[in-house]
């Protein structure tokens, strides 16, 4: 999963977006790339994705697994793939481009609300 969402990287940005050639916003990017891997289809909409997932610690985070952030005034309302080392991947709206992000960025690390995965572990 990291391999290939690190495939995206520079991939533009776009509201709405499921696809890397109309762009992709971060549920859509995250939909198709477990799209892709799994042929799981997920929703559109980051909140709806953390339903269909089970929540983990930040301690436990692994990668492959989703970061979930509070950047509209509303839990789950932008989402990432942590890709190890405290970084993740992430279609931001911000200077329009998949890009690699630290989780301990001061703009991140105020708005983490949550780590979980999509596969069950024993």
């Amino acid at each position: 999963m990291v391999l290939f969402a690190l495939g995206l990287l520079d991939t533009g940005y776009r509201f709405g977006g499921r696809n890397p050639e109309a762009g992709l916003d971060c549920s859509g990017m995250v939909a198709y790339i477990v799209e892709n891997i799994s042929g799981q289809r997920l929703p559109h909409n980051a909140a709806q994705i953390a339903e269909h997932t089970r929540p983990i610690a930040l301690q436990a985070l692994r990668p492959g697994d989703l970061v979930f952030f509070n950047t509209l005034q509303r839990r789950h309302s932008h989402m990432g793939i942590y890709i190890g080392d405290g970084r993740f991947i992430h279609a931001p709206s911000s200077r329009g481009a998949v890009r690699v992000e630290r989780l301990d960025n001061r703009y991140f690390a105020q708005r983490i609300d949550g780590a979980r995965t999509l596969v069950a572990r024993n």
